[in-house]
Parts: structure tokens; sequence; C-alpha cells
């Protein structure tokens, strides 16, 4: 990370539920326009330390920092203490967040759902707001669909729309939650080739995946994740030609599928 400017910092962070460890101990960092996919076995708790990093699960130990600023950390006392409301305000603004069902709201137009929040909480300026809005529409290549609701689109085209919806708050990382686990083989393609065109605008992406190919090629490293810990983590070249035992036997059953 020599010279990267780094975004985001979790340190040491530590999750359980119902006293069985979910994520042991889990250091990571993301560094300015880096693409970082996390894979693994399910269960091993790639979404969960996704939900740490964006605060919609509190961690039971650690440090998170985004631009230096912590969000996160233990006190003299050992206990987890979070920033103040205001200043988790604004150290959310640096980050975005792709959920692998949408979560679109139904009852909004599909315009709505995009600028919604840069006018209400970013306090932007609507006008600008809705010409980034088409802007990120015609990119998602949903130009015609400025006005339909989340029903009358298909589950690819309601992804693209959440992606825009993310991209619209201008993060500096936009993190990706198994983003085409919902989807069908044929939309999976459709989504995976607008995550790939996102690489251009030089925000900083965090992906939980399944899709092994897609990893080792948009990766800028990989980090493979299993019971709780990082196993391993490098360059795709390096992580898909591992010697390690777990990392081998994971990747096994990918191997004809990524020659």
């Amino acid at each position: 990370m020599a010279g990267i400017v780094k975004l985001m910092e979790m340190n040491h962070v530590k999750k359980t539920f119902d006293g069985i460890g979910v994520i042991k101990d889990i250091s990571m960092t993301v560094g300015e326009g880096e693409i970082v996919s996390i894979i693994g076995p399910s269960g091993s708790g790639k979404s969960t330390l996704l939900r740490c990093a964006t605060m919609l699960e509190t961690m039971d130990n650690g440090e998170l920092i985004y631009m230096g600023e912590r969000a996160a950390w233990n006190d003299e006392n050992g206990k987890m203490v979070y920033a103040s409301k205001k200043d988790l305000k604004r150290i959310r603004e640096n980050y975005g967040l792709v959920f692998q069902n949408f979560n679109l709201f139904p009852h909004f137009s599909v315009m709505k759902n995009i600028t919604d929040a840069p006018v209400s909480v970013q306090k932007r300026d609507k006008d600008e707001v809705l010409r980034t809005g088409r802007e990120l529409l015609k990119k998602m290549g949903l130009e015609d669909k400025e006005k339909a609701y989340p029903c009358q689109l298909s589950g690819g085209q309601c992804q693209r729309v959440a992606i825009a919806r993310a991209l619209a708050l201008n993060p500096r990382i936009l993190f990706f939650d198994e983003p085409t686990s919902a989807l069908d083989p044929e939309l999976t393609g459709e989504v995976l080739k607008v995550i790939k065109s996102l690489a251009d605008l030089d925000i900083a992406m965090v992906i939980v995946t399944h899709e092994m190919a897609f990893a080792r090629d948009i990766s800028d490293r990989v980090i493979f994740m299993a019971d709780g810990v990082i196993v391993e983590e490098g360059t795709p070249e390096a992580v898909f030609a591992s010697d390690n035992e777990r990392t081998r036997s994971f990747l096994g059953r990918y191997g004809e599928m990524l020659k």
C-alpha cells in the first residue's frame, strides 16, 4: 500500500453471533481507486465483514477508519465505541453500498430512488442531482426507465438502478455484497459487465462475490476468507495460482472455468 492513499482501514476486527466467532481478528485496507474482491465459501464471514465495514453491524472489537478518521475503536476499558452521530454522518458519505437484493424503494420511481438521498440527505442542488441521475442511467443503459417503478423492471435492471443510486452519492468507495446472487445466469453477466465498466471512474470497490472469473479479471487484489479469517490475499495471479492447501481446495472446483 506504499504510496497509495488509504481510504479505509479495519484493524483486528472481531464479531460474534450467539457466542460463535464469525469474524476472528481480521485486518484489511482499501486504497484509493483499488478494486478488492473478497471470495470464500458460504459462511466464511464475507458479508458480515462488509456489514461491519459499512456499520450495518456493530463490531465486538477492533478499529474502523475512513480517510484517516476513526469511526469505531476500543476505549481504554476495551469497550467498543463509535464516533458521534454527526461525525458518522460525514464518514458515511465516503462510501456507497449495493445489496444483493437491490433494496430499492418500491413506491419510488427509478429517478426518485437515485436522487432522493443526494437531495434530502446530502442537501445537494436538485437540478444538478437530476442531471447526474440521467447521466448514470445512460451509463447503466436505462435512460428510458427514468419514470418506471422497480416492479416494472427485471432483476438485472433493478440491480443496475441500485448501482446508479450508490454512485449518485459520489462515494470514494463502493461496496458490493454479492451483487449477482439474486440473479439468473443471463442477468448476472449483464450486471457484471456494468460493474466492470465502473473501473474507469477510479472509485475504489470492495466486492464480495462467488463469481471467480469476474474476481480474477477485475481485481487489483483478492482476499480469500474461510472460517472467519483471511487465509490469503494478494494479486489475482498469486491467489488463483496459490499453493495454500485451503485456497486450492476452494478454488479447485472453479479450475476448469478459469482456464
